[in-house]
């Protein structure tokens, strides 16, 4: 009979060191008792291993070890990294049995199951509002309690969200890792990129209960429902003056700093930003790219196309709160609100003279001045005022006509 040496019967060698076992079975036993050891020493929060603690700990720092090859992104995890290489490979291995919806990520189609089974059990109670799992419980719960975890370390700004201080990273760094497929035109967050296909597809998912006029976006929803409120939330810190838009007030602080970036190089005229700078230099070029579909009229802007349109439609959608009356511009009904307020926002430098509007001003400032720019063709007779002139004209009309 075949007989086995003592030296045939060694236990085999172990292949992963004994140190490593006992971590990872001390690692799986926590995972059990919901025992976490390991705590964040900004947020507090707990974790059952150093290493994810570690991975958490990048969320505040921002660091992002593992960069993608093809772009340039940055990741905090290498599965995150791994993830991400299925965009540029084009595979989305994770597909709902429901919809059919298809995800590059695990957890991201676990999460969108839960849109088809789950209900929201996960209720704010600040407003009621209710949420599939607690983490986006959480993430909901920032945004009343203003707590802002996450720091860019470039400029110091302060965030709620981890991924709200990716995409303001990028505006350090310039990436722009989201591309129109349509345009080519690229972006620097999902959220830019999704308002922008918009402009493609014409599609306005947000709508004003005042007037009903559709918008790309909430955020600019939320500005526009303050023409019919009147709310200026954006004060100027030097002189008091009001904005309805983060934009306006940073504009204006320009006209007291002297700071102008953007020059007209024929006549020097200085804007705050490009887009006004654009629409000027066709006052020189005498470009007109917007044209009314009724009547074939031209314009060098979108705005004064749209204030056009109302001539056709007679819509007047913006209504005074105190008597009624309604106006076709928000413009309009601003001077309006100022019969109401007495407010005088434009005086004469020469005698004081306060006035509700600029036009009105100009006209009186020709009393000092004593300019006349309007002139009669057929006597040559110079006036101040473009109603005098008017009247004038009539008379040779009528003198013309007679004889």
């Amino acid at each position: 009979p075949h007989t086995t040496s003592p030296s045939s019967c060694k236990p085999p060698q172990l292949l992963v060191h004994p140190f490593k076992i006992k971590r990872v079975v001390s690692r799986l036993r926590r995972r059990h008792t919901g025992e976490k050891p390991y705590s964040c020493q900004t947020c507090g929060k707990g974790f059952s291993s150093c290493d994810s603690l570690t991975v958490h700990t990048r969320t505040h720092t921002g660091e992002k070890p593992y960069p993608c090859n093809t772009c340039g992104k940055r990741f905090r995890q290498s599965s995150g990294l791994k993830s991400h290489m299925r965009t540029h490979k084009g595979e989305r291995l994770y597909s709902c049995e429901t919809c059919g919806k298809s995800f590059t990520k695990n957890v991201s189609l676990l999460l969108h199951r839960r849109t088809h089974r789950d209900k929201k059990s996960y209720t704010c109670s600040t407003c009621e509002e209710r949420f599939i799992c607690p983490l986006e419980l959480d993430n909901h719960m920032r945004t009343h309690t203003g707590k802002k975890l996450y720091f860019c370390e470039t400029c110091g700004k302060c965030f709620t969200h981890s991924s709200t201080l990716a995409d303001h990273i990028r505006t350090h760094t310039g990436e722009k890792p989201y591309a129109c497929e349509t345009c080519t035109r690229r972006f620097s967050s999902r959220a830019y990129l999704k308002v922008h296909m918009r402009t493609h597809t014409g599609e306005k998912p947000f709508t004003c209960k005042t007037c009903g006029k559709g918008f790309r976006s909430c955020t600019h929803l939320i500005a526009h429902v303050r023409i019919h409120t009147g709310e200026k939330p954006y004060t100027c810190k030097v002189c008091g003056k009001r904005f309805s838009r983060s934009s306006g007030l940073k504009n204006h602080m320009m006209t007291h700093t002297g700071e102008s970036a953007f020059s007209c190089e024929t006549c020097g005229k200085n804007f705050s930003s490009c887009p006004p700078l654009i629409v000027h230099m066709r006052t020189h070029t005498g470009e007109k790219p917007y044209s009314c579909d009724t009547c074939g009229k031209e314009f060098s802007s979108t705005s004064h196309l749209k204030k056009h349109m109302i001539v056709h439609t007679g819509e007047k959608p913006y209504a005074c709160d105190l008597c009624g009356k309604s106006f076709t511009s928000s413009s309009y009904l601003k001077v309006h609100m100022r019969s109401h307020t007495g407010e005088k926002p434009y005086s004469c430098k020469t005698c004081g003279k306060g006035f509700s509007s600029k036009p009105p001003l100009i006209v009186h400032m020709r009393t000092h001045t004593g300019e006349k720019p309007y002139t009669c063709n057929s006597c040559g007779e110079r006036f101040t005022y473009a109603t005098v002139w008017k009247n004038h004209m009539r008379a040779h009309d009528s003198h013309t006509a007679s004889s």
